[in-house]
Parts: structure tokens; C-alpha cells; sequence
């Protein structure tokens, strides 16, 4: 072959500020070489106390400056989009004689007309304006937009809490203890909430709450209990203004619930497992490679987290009934009490263990989150699996590559990661541990937080940050309208929200469409690896395209719920764990 050709074949297989592909340890060019490299980097990244709660966080030389040029990334890139929802706030609060005093509910809806065009350009989901005081709306947010606090109850079970027999009666035409019997119950604890510090003139009950499989096949709400002050249990079958208080109670503790319980479960467990990567892995290794794409400016998650979130005076302390320090130890005791378990994380182990999947009992009709998350999941362990297989020719390769292994053990030693594996015997288990990665930056992370906020489950009348109004010791108050934000604290929300949607993102290469189509990644790897890498983005493409296609039926339905749920459009969410 002339030497011309072994040029352009060399050129190909590298990439700007790479001298060569990467390869696994065993066939490093340079092995002394590369072992002192990592040795320098263990020298300089280290282990520091925890910022904003949670595990370790990097310091060092070198963990220090790979924290300045996360958060510097991500402060240029957010920038245009503070601008736009400062516009939205500033048209918004000009605009006040529209909602003509938030006297009503309904009048919360008028926050809405004609604003948030540059923040929300698509509006709210639709369905949420004209849908949102339906029991169907309430009850598949908890299969869609946060489908994390809800479980089916083991048919062995103590019930929680009991309701009258006549009101569950009336509401499901059956008993609770039937319900139970027949594996139709489910259930979601917040009472956790009730012991962090408050802030002040800003309220909230701590609700657990019952929802049930109907003979129709619908996933319904079937009961609220407030454990606080008089403890009162609210049903479907109360006055309407009373149930639908009792729905924004639970909503408010739901969504605290869903932004802690983020934090803790997707930013907090990539970045343990991303720091013990960095101490462990050659640059040159493969993994490291699509770890760094994977793990696009997350060290800037904490230190703006503890700076916009739980310092004092900032988002928790002005919106939320919890404090900013209640709120960052809240979300620290998730980590450390089985949010932040690595492995028990898994898509499908997590849904089975909570009896949304293969539960004992019927079968949920419609779970919108799992059919659209599984379509992506799919597509990152198809891809995963490639990427694997191609470095990776059988299992003993895996089990022979020292850096790989020492992962495992760096994990599992200094970097006290939780349920992280011990260690890595076959290709599977490589392919799951990076699937699940990508799944938590990914599906999981943009379900619950990002644009989903604005566009449903940070919406107006229904999911107020906080109650304006103590907790109710009775019911019969016919204004809910009392309990709600006034029109500055509204704002406030909506701007704190909008902060985190990212409308610029969308169409572009950050989009989750976009998560492995990158030169500095793909230009190292193999022709395996990139033809994988655009098979993913093709797919998601097309997924994309169903996603934005869909409508509701002949029912008023989409997916068995009264809303269009379209937060993991893979052009529109985002490819990383971004704020």
C-alpha cells in the first residue's frame, strides 16, 4: 500500500488533539506511557466534600479546573436563554390587568394568553389548559411526568392509611382491602416532607396518597391524606373544590419530590461514576471517550445548584414551603437511602421493583413514560452493544482490560459510589452499566425536569411550588383561588421554570437525537461505532417525527392520558444532564 493511502487511512481514524484512535489498555501503543498519564491525573483530580449534598465532588488541580470549564460551558451556553425568559417575565408582569386579579381558578389560566412566546414557544402541553381539573389528568401525571413516587402496593400488605368504606365504594366500586387483594392499589409517600424546616408565610401538607386501576383499565386517583394539622383524607367523592385543593397538596409535595429526587438519581450517580472514570480510564481508553460526550458540563450541576437553588434567599427558600438547606439535605438523604444505588437504578429493575412492570396484578392499560423512554432505552443499548462489541471481541477481553476493572474497584473504594458494579465479567455488563448512564442523562433526567416543567408539570392552577394558605383543618372552603400563588410569587415560578427549559436546544446537535454524533467522540472510535452512532440518530429522528405526530383520539385521549406528553421528543430534550 502506498504511503499516501496509509496517510489518509491514519488521518481517518484520528481526530484534532488525538494522536490516535482509542484502543483498550491491551493495545495501548504506549502502556508506560499511558499508565503514567493516569497516574498524573489521580495526582491532580481528587475526591472533595460534597457540594450541594450528595457524594463526593471533584477538587484538585485538575479537578478544579475541570469544574471551571464545566460551569464556564455552561454559563455561555445558557446565557441567551436567561435573556429570553427575563423578556417573558418583564411582558408577562406588564400584562397584569389581563388576569384580572387571580381571583378564581380559572383566572389562573389567563397567565397563559399571549405569554411565554420565546421560554415556551409551543405553549403548555396540550390538554393541560382545558384538561387539568380532570381525575385522569391528576393520576397519569404519576405515569408520565414524574412516574418515580408511585408503586403498587404487594397485594401482603399492611395499608397504609384507611378511607371510608362508603366513599371508596362510591369512587371504585369496590373495597380498599379488595383493591389491595386484587393487586389494583397504588401508592405514594411524601410524609417524609413533613420534618425539613419551612420558610416562612409559604405552606404545604406532606401527602401520601392512593391511586387504583378501575375496571375501565384507567389508572384513577382513589384518595389524599395531608398528615398535618387535622389529617384529613380527601376523595373523589368530596365537593369539587375540596378534592381539587387536595390534588394541588399532593401535586406540590410531588413535584418537590421529583426535582430533589432528580438531583439525587440521575446528576449526583453519573457524577460519582464519571469521577472514578476519570481516575481510572487512559484518555485514550474508548469508554472514556463516550463518558466525556455523556457527561457534557455536569460538574456545573452542583456548585449552580447550591448557588441558584440552596443558598439562602434563592429558588427553594422563595418558592417552596421547604428551605434551600432543607431541601439540599432532603435530596442528600435520598442519595444515601437508595436513590443514588447505582444498579437497582436499571430501567426496567426499577419499574419491576415498584410493580409498574410485570407487577402482581393487572396490567397497566397505558404507561406513557415506559413506552416512550423503552423506545429510547432500546436504541442506546443497541448502540451500546455495538460500541462494545467492537473493542471488545468476548468476555475475557473484557475481564483482562486492567483500566476497566480498576473502575469497578475505584468505585467501590474511594469514590464510595452506591450499588456501583464490583466488578465487570462480561460485555452485558459493560453494555448495562453505560445503557444506564446514558438512560439517567437522558429519559430519565428530561422527564422530570428541562422543558417538561413549563410545558406541564410546573403549570398553573394545579402545581403551585406552595400553598399561600395554611393547610385546611377543615373542608368547605369554597376558594381554592386563596391557596394559590399571588401574581408575583407566579411570576417568580414561572421564571425560575423557564430557567430550566432550553427552546434554544431544540432542533440542534445538543439534542438527545444528537447524543453519540460527535467528531471529537466518533473521530477515535471505529467504522462500527460510527455507523451505530448515526443508526441511533436516525432512529431517534423517527421517533421524533411519532412523538410530534400524535394527537388524541376519539376519547379526548393520548396515550390513555387527557394531555400530549412529548418531554423526550428527541429533538427537543436535551442529549446531557443539563440544567
Amino acid at each position: 500500500m502506498s504511503s499516501p493511502l496509509w496517510f489518509i487511512l491514519a488521518l481517518c481514524s484520528t481526530q484534532i488533539g488525538r494522536v490516535a484512535s482509542f484502543t483498550i489498555p491491551q493495545h495501548a501503543v504506549d502502556p508506560v506511557r499511558r499508565k503514567a498519564d493516569i497516574n498524573t491525573t489521580r495526582a491532580g483530580f481528587l475526591y472533595g466534600p460534597a457540594v450541594a449534598g450528595g457524594p463526593l465532588y471533584p477538587t484538585g488541580p485538575l479537578g478544579n479546573a475541570k469544574v471551571a470549564a464545566d460551569v464556564a460551558n455552561v454559563r455561555v451556553e445558557t446565557t441567551p436563554n436567561t435573556i429570553l425568559v427575563q423578556e417573558d417575565v418583564a411582558h408577562a408582569g406588564s400584562s397584569s390587568e389581563q388576569y384580572q386579579g387571580l381571583d378564581t381558578v380559572e383566572e389562573y389560566l389567563l397567565l397563559y394568553k399571549g405569554q411565554w412566546a420565546k421560554t415556551l414557544p409551543n405553549g403548555p402541553a396540550p390538554g393541560v389548559l382545558t384538561n387539568y381539573s380532570q381525575d385522569l389528568f391528576f393520576s397519569m401525571e404519576r405515569l408520565t411526568n414524574n412516574a418515580f413516587s408511585v408503586r403498587r402496593l404487594p397485594k401482603a400488605s399492611k395499608l397504609p392509611f384507611q378511607v371510608y368504606s362508603s366513599a371508596v365504594s362510591k369512587v371504585a366500586n369496590s373495597s380498599l382491602q379488595q383493591l389491595l387483594q386484587e393487586g389494583r392499589l397504588f401508592y405514594a409517600d411524601h410524609r417524609a416532607q413533613s420534618v425539613f424546616p419551612k420558610t416562612t408565610n409559604k405552606f404545604a401538607a406532606a401527602c401520601d396518597a392512593y391511586f387504583y386501576i378501575a375496571k375501565s383499565g384507567q389508572f384513577l386517583p382513589l384518595a389524599v391524606r395531608t398528615n398535618v394539622g387535622a389529617n384529613l383524607v380527601y376523595t373523589p367523592a368530596d365537593d369539587d373544590a375540596d378534592w381539587t385543593l387536595a390534588k394541588i397538596m399532593f401535586n406540590i409535595n410531588d413535584f418537590f419530590f421529583a426535582q430533589t429526587w432528580h438531583l439525587a438519581s440521575t446528576h449526583e450517580v453519573v457524577q460519582i461514576a464519571w469521577m472514578a472514570a476519570i481516575r481510572t480510564l487512559s484518555v485514550d481508553h474508548p469508554i472514556f471517550g463516550l463518558l466525556d460526550r455523556l457527561t457534557f458540563q455536569l460538574f456545573s450541576i452542583q456548585p449552580l445548584a447550591q448557588s441558584f437553588l440552596f443558598d439562602n434567599g434563592t429558588a427553594f427558600d422563595t418558592l417552596f414551603p421547604i428551605t434551600g438547606t432543607g431541601a439540599r439535605d432532603f435530596t442528600t438523604e435520598l442519595y444515601f437511602n437508595g436513590t443514588g444505588a447505582f444498579q437497582a437504578g436499571y430501567f426496567k429493575s426499577d419499574l419491576k421493583k415498584r410493580g409498574l412492570l410485570n407487577g402482581d396484578g393487572p396490567k397497566l392499560a397505558h404507561f406513557p413514560f415506559y413506552e416512550n423512554a423503552a423506545v429510547i432505552h432500546g436504541a442506546l443499548r443497541d448502540f451500546m452493544h455495538t460500541f462494545i462489541s467492537s473493542y471488545y471481541k468476548s468476555d475475557d477481553v473484557v475481564r483482562d482490560d486492567k483500566e476497566l476493572q480498576a473502575w469497578a474497584t475505584e468505585a467501590n473504594g474511594p469514590a464510595k459510589a452506591i450499588d456501583f458494579p464490583t466488578k465487570f465479567d462480561t460485555r452485558d455488563a459493560i453494555i448495562d452499566a453505560l445503557t444506564h448512564i446514558a438512560h439517567l442523562s437522558s429519559t430519565v433526567h428530561h422527564s422530570v425536569n428541562t422543558n417538561n416543567l413549563l410545558q406541564i408539570s410546573a403549570t398553573l392552577p394545579m402545581h403551585p411550588a406552595s400553598l399561600y394558605k395554611p393547610v385546611p383543618t377543615t373542608k368547605g372552603d369554597p376558594s381554592v383561588a386563596a391557596y394559590l400563588p399571588p401574581l408575583q410569587a407566579a411570576l417568580a415560578q414561572f421564571q425560575v421554570d423557564g430557567l430550566f427549559a432550553r427552546p434554544l436546544l431544540a432542533n440542534t446537535t445538543r439534542s438527545l437525537a444528537y447524543m453519540f454524533d460527535s467528531p471529537t467522540f466518533l473521530n477515535g472510535t471505529n467504522d462500527n461505532t460510527r455507523t451505530a452512532a448515526n443508526k441511533f440518530k436516525q432512529a431517534m429522528q423517527e421517533f421524533s417525527k411519532e412523538v410530534r405526530a400524535r394527537t388524541f383520539d376519539k376519547n379526548g385521549l393520548s396515550q390513555g392520558a387527557p394531555f400530549l406528553w412529548k418531554a423526550l421528543d428527541p429533538l427537543e430534550a436535551p442529549f446531557s444532564l443539563t440544567i
